[in-house]
């Protein structure tokens, strides 16, 4: 017979772990960014404050391929589902790593990086993954992997199916998971960011036949909402496209409604051809998710010239405010973070913002035959992330270009909206943001984690070249002057500190296959120039090859190529650096921020990132770009990569501090996923590197306690 004393000894020891034990079933992370609400939040605490310094590797899987990987691994009932670089979708035992199958063609399949794959299920017999390659959705067998032939045609289904006659042999793919809402999936789609670009109309398609099940117009058609608000007939021009959800969307199953951020209008920083406010561009849209309907939008940007697109899903999640008569009231809310450092706030189901935002003046355009719209948004709160407004005294501290640089920003244009112009117009966060795709995680108490990057960019506008200016060039210098020369330069020689490399010689390092590919079907952030005609690819192949003599003899210089649509162009896209390649404002160069959005007061920020070599040189922690999300859990911790620098990183999400480091085999640009298996908690992140510079990678590795 136990001692009284003995017997409650063991009580309380068993009620010390009760949460523990509660927590012993597998636990999935069923859905891109970890559920409808893209939250990337876990209720998981078997890996917590006080033992994650414990971690270590417990597999790793090499993909098939090296390269940029942006997926965020989903897992469902001990399987977890990704998609290499060259976008072949694989199985693994969740709990070893060890193949189980995969699917795709990586000689043909490499023209995007993908954010990851869709799981369906009727919760009896049929289990699908979804996911794109090219302008094709794919059904899957989730047991074998192999295409379901009743879905569409063997298997696929056309993205374009929904975009009408404007979409025809255009650019268009997905690189971000769709949305499941009962038995439809609602698909983004990334589309070309010019004059070329196809129309981005929300469509929503049959899970089990691949019909198309509704589609919203985001160019809106005559009689339909917001059709004002454009040139009349706009929405059947071909040199006016886009206005697409390329970020993914949330969705509120038990409301039917679901949550879509849309981009600008195209071409991006030019819109003398679109004068208006364009909607549905640079919108929160709420769409009823059964039919396409929309109950209601908000507007972020007028008439953007900035490519100020939404960057990443909105959070689904529920605070608490002070009613009118004082009194707390919990609200249903839809979260949305911005390129510019803003979190946009609203009633889930009025779209009432539930902070202020006041309509300000901006200043307005002098280029010919550009219209802004004469005011912007500014919200008001919650409290921005990212720095708003830059001066003289923010040039790199540590650079040896600072005067330069200081004459160079006393040059370009500055301030909330200034217009793109031929002078240089400085663009505050970057084009890439402040947030970006990888989205920002919320915790059930309404505090919402997001990283972003510190970096401006110089926007300039130049006259596009005139029929009289190309004449004397070849074929296929003309191709590429018109459609490549605003990232690769004119000569060439492009900007690898800004992500584009230079194709001097590039027959040297890939083939001529290679090059067609890419020049057919994009790679990473490049579109495909599915509008050239044949003749134009093969001139601007055998120009890059420096044998176009040979190969294009009588090709004509006519055709869509050598008439520039619009009166302007970028020189391309610059990022503001001194000569070392280091950014040339004063860190943070990136920043990780807690923001309570009960009171839209931020809670902390912290640099995120580091240059080792500035580090070893004593130089203070300055943040880095990042791309990729963060995961927050109920083990009181947030998880991330994302640096440049290739570090896994864990903090204490309460007040920020660092607890846990580990150096990747190759950096993550990507958002990790956690999930518990037969009693075990574990942490996977996708580590291809590429981007920024980094070292190429294939691996996925995940991490759990001994």
């Amino acid at each position: 017979m136990f001692r009284p004393i003995l017997l409650m000894a063991i009580i309380l020891g068993c009620l010390a772990f009760y949460p523990r034990f509660q927590e012993s079933t597998d636990t999935d992370w069923p859905e891109y960014l970890g559920g409808p609400d893209r939250n990337h939040y876990s209720p998981l605490t078997r890996i917590d404050t006080g033992n994650v310094q414990k971690l270590q590797v417990a597999w790793s899987y090499s993909a098939p391929d090296t390269g940029q990987m942006q997926m965020n691994p989903i897992i469902v009932k001990g399987v977890l589902y990704g998609i290499s670089s060259a976008l072949q979708v694989f199985a693994l035992d969740a709990a070893t790593g060890r193949e189980l199958w995969r699917f795709g063609d990586p000689f043909k399949s490499n023209t995007s990086t993908s954010r990851g794959v869709t799981y369906w299920t009727d919760g009896k017999d049929d289990s699908r993954i979804l996911f794109t390659t090219g302008p094709w959705l794919y059904a899957l067998d989730e047991q074998t992997g192999k295409p379901i032939s009743s879905f569409g045609e063997t298997g696929r289904i056309s993205l374009r199916t929904g975009l009408g006659e404007q979409a025809k042999n255009k650019f268009v793919i997905s690189n971000t998971p769709g949305t499941i809402f009962e038995n439809v999936i609602i698909m983004p789609m990334r589309l070309s960011e010019g004059s070329d670009a196809a129309p981005g109309h929300i469509q929503a398609f049959d899970v089990r036949t691949g019909k198309l099940a509704w589609v919203f117009h985001t160019i809106p058609h005559p009689g339909e909402y917001g059709y004002e608000t454009w040139p009349k007939e706009t929405w059947k021009n071909t040199d006016v496209g886009a206005v697409n959800n390329w970020a993914g969307m949330a969705i509120d199953r038990q409301r039917g409604i679901v949550y879509v951020p849309t981009g600008s209008a195209a071409f991006d920083f030019y819109g003398g051809n679109r004068k208006g406010t364009n909607l549905f561009a640079n919108c929160l849209l709420a769409l009823d998710a059964r039919t396409g309907r929309r109950l209601w939008h908000y507007q972020f940007v007028h008439h953007d010239i900035w490519d100020r697109d939404f960057p990443s899903p909105p959070n689904l999640l529920t605070i608490e405010q002070k009613g009118a008569d004082g009194k707390p009231r919990r609200i249903d809310a839809v979260a949305l973070t911005t390129k510019s450092g803003h979190v946009l706030v609203f009633d889930r189901v009025t779209g009432k913002s539930l902070f202020p935002i006041k309509e300000v003046a901006v200043e307005q355009s002098t280029l010919p035959g550009e219209a802004t719209w004469p005011t912007q948004p500014k919200p008001l709160g919650p409290s921005p992330f990212s720095r708003q407004s830059l001066t003289e005294s923010d040039m790199n501290p540590y650079s040896t270009d600072r005067d330069s640089l200081t004459a160079l920003f006393r040059r370009i244009k500055k301030g909330y909206y200034a217009p793109p112009d031929k002078r240089g117009t400085l663009v505050f966060p970057g084009i890439d943001g402040g947030a970006e795709w990888g989205g920002s995680a919320v915790d059930p108490s309404g505090i919402l984690y997001v990283n972003a990057n510190e970096m401006a960019w110089i926007l300039t506008m130049i006259d596009a070249p005139k029929q009289s200016e190309l004449a004397h060039l070849s074929a296929g210098e003309q191709v590429y002057t018109l459609n490549c020369s605003g990232c690769h330069g004119r000569d060439r020689q492009g900007n690898a500190q800004s992500g584009y490399p230079s194709l001097v010689e590039i027959g040297q390092r890939r083939d001529r296959d290679y090059v067609r590919q890419i020049v057919n079907n994009g790679k990473g952030m490049m579109p495909g120039f599915t509008a050239l005609k044949p003749a134009e690819k093969q001139a601007l192949i055998a120009f890059l090859f420096g044998d176009e003599k040979q190969e294009v003899m009588g090709v004509a210089k006519t055709g869509s190529a050598t008439k520039p649509p619009l009166p302007y162009k970028i020189t391309g896209y610059t990022k503001f650096l001194d000569s070392k390649g280091y950014p040339a404002i004063s860190p943070p160069w990136g920043t990780l921020t807690a923001i309570d959005l009960n009171t839209g007061k931020r809670v902390w920020q912290n640099v995120l990132g580091e240059y080792p070599e500035l580090k070893a040189a004593g130089t203070p922690p300055t943040g880095s770009e990042n791309y990729g999300g963060p995961v927050v859990t109920a083990g009181g911790l947030l998880f991330i990569a994302a640096t440049r620098d290739g570090m896994f990183r864990a903090y204490n999400k309460r007040n920020g501090k660092l607890l846990w480091e580990y150096k990747l085999p190759a950096a993550g640009f990507a958002t990790p996923s956690t999930f518990q298996l037969g009693g075990k908690q574990y942490v996977v992140i996708a580590c291809g590197g590429t981007k920024l510079g980094t070292k190429k990678g294939n691996q996925v590795v995940a991490f759990a306690l001994p």
